[in-house]
């Protein structure tokens, strides 16, 4: 079985990851089949969002540790560590920190999200978790750094007190305490994640691809500007949506009385 399972249904790329004998630790082959998803996700005309969750009990467990040593040696034994060997970008594009798909991406996590399984969380843009589910930047427990971006990025997402004693102390948060910082959008009945995961996409899904993308884009383009340098990027996108065809499309719906016919131009 593959690393990592992908799967298109209508308009929605699920993305599974299947390792959960390893409790879905990523391994140099998920971080390939990661990161040509989200290649994916950009280049398929069809597609609108994606699902990120884990196959089993266990959301992720982080990087497969057991690589580590072998890749740093510089040896590949496998044609995925090859690969990653290779093509650097590859391994921080899979963790959703360099390359981030022009598309929504939607997690849905069960039972532990730790190290990497938080890290790769940081790059997903709605999250909903199953109740017992919990959360933690584990690495300084091993001596390790999250090398995934929690650095920088965690502090820009919850308070600066709150992210700093997660990375500093490498201790869980409840998915209560997660959905209070803002961590996590939902909270739902363990089992019920992935469910909860589809009807956001649904939903997400019925409105104009043209506007979900360009205010996608300015959410991300104005993460670290002021308000003054951030407004010309606003405008910037929606100008380019409001003389789209969606833009008359919706409206005229709405007229109609009817569900508008997005097209995407």
């Amino acid at each position: 079985m593959p690393a990592v399972r992908i799967e298109k249904s209508n308009a929605v790329m699920t993305v599974t990851l299947n390792r959960p004998e390893k409790r879905n630790a990523i391994n140099c082959e998920a971080m390939c089949i990661l990161y040509d998803a989200w290649q994916e996700l950009d280049k398929d005309d069809n597609l609108r969002c994606a699902i990120l969750t884990g196959k089993g009990p266990i959301f992720c467990a982080g990087m497969d540790l057991s690589e580590i040593p072998i890749m740093s040696s510089g040896k590949a034994n496998s044609e995925y560590m090859q690969r990653a060997l290779d093509e650097p970008e590859l391994i921080m594009g899979a963790w959703l920190r360099t390359y981030r798909p022009t598309k929504p991406v939607i997690l849905a996590a069960e039972g532990v999200a730790r190290a990497g399984g938080t890290e790769i969380l940081q790059g997903t843009d709605i999250r909903v978790a199953g109740e017992s589910t919990v959360f933690g930047i584990t690495e300084v427990q091993r001596g390790l750094f999250p090398m995934a971006g929690s650095a920088v990025r965690l502090r820009r997402q919850i308070s600066y007190a709150v992210a700093a004693e997660m990375l500093l102390c490498g201790d869980d948060l409840s998915a209560q305490r997660a959905y209070e910082l803002g961590l996590i959008n939902h909270v739902v009945a363990d089992g019920t994640a992935l469910e909860k995961a589809h009807s956001i996409a649904d939903r997400l899904c019925r409105n104009g691809p043209v506007a979900v993308r360009a205010i996608l884009a300015t959410l991300r383009e104005t993460e670290v500007l002021s308000e003054q340098d951030a407004y010309p990027v606003e405008q910037a996108h929606g100008m380019q949506v409001m003389a789209s065809k969606d833009a008359m499309e919706g409206p005229r719906a709405f007229l109609e009385k009817r569900e508008p016919v997005f097209t995407g131009e």
